[in-house]
């Protein structure tokens, strides 16, 4: 594949914590990343989505803070402690960690707000693999419940955590079934 954005495109994929290394995620890299996000097609150019960055000490608060939530809401019997920590581990091997959050204007429908979201994180995830840097969307149901953490307001929700690292995996072939299997013509 000759052009590069197709092969961003088609080579992206999704890297956890467990390829994650130490090195850090410049500044530089990160608003690089952001601006990708920013470039997403929005309409009436709403640009719904903000995002609040963790890093250092800020992914130390963000994992207790998931914590503390997943040991309040979940019923005693479902409950772990493995998985309470899992849920602050996943913040705390991070690199950096990103809530991503809609800003429903009242302008467009919530699903067109939500789409352009999406959009940006897309851009995002792609700006993030252009520069080696790995990551995925993550969006546990605890993110319904980082409004207040978030100092949110009332028309803003929070629909996931983007975490993203320097990582030493080794790339691979997408696996994707044929385009021809979810496409039909009418001519």
């Amino acid at each position: 594949m000759k052009n590069e954005v197709l092969k961003a495109i088609h080579y992206r994929r999704t890297v956890n914590q467990n390829s994650f290394t130490d090195q850090d995620i410049s500044k530089e890299d990160l608003l690089t990343i952001l601006e990708a996000a920013n470039a997403a097609p929005t309409h009436k150019r709403t640009q719904p989505w903000r995002f609040v960055v963790f890093q250092g000490a800020g992914l130390d608060r963000l994992g207790n803070e998931l914590g503390r939530i997943y040991k309040t809401i979940t019923p005693a019997e479902k409950y772990t402690e493995a998985t309470e920590q899992n849920m602050a581990k996943k913040a705390t091997t991070s690199n950096v960690a990103i809530a991503i959050v809609v800003n429903y204007t009242g302008d467009l429908p919530e699903w067109e707000e939500l789409a352009a979201t999406s959009c940006a994180v897309q851009n995002l995830w792609l700006a993030a693999h252009s520069l080696s840097i790995g990551g995925y969307w993550a969006t546990p149901g605890l993110i319904n419940h980082l409004g207040p953490f978030l100092s949110l307001e009332d028309n803003q929700k929070c629909i996931g955590l983007f975490y993203l690292g320097h990582h030493n995996s080794e790339p691979r072939e997408p696996v994707r079934s044929p385009i021809e299997e979810k496409i039909r013509w009418e001519e």
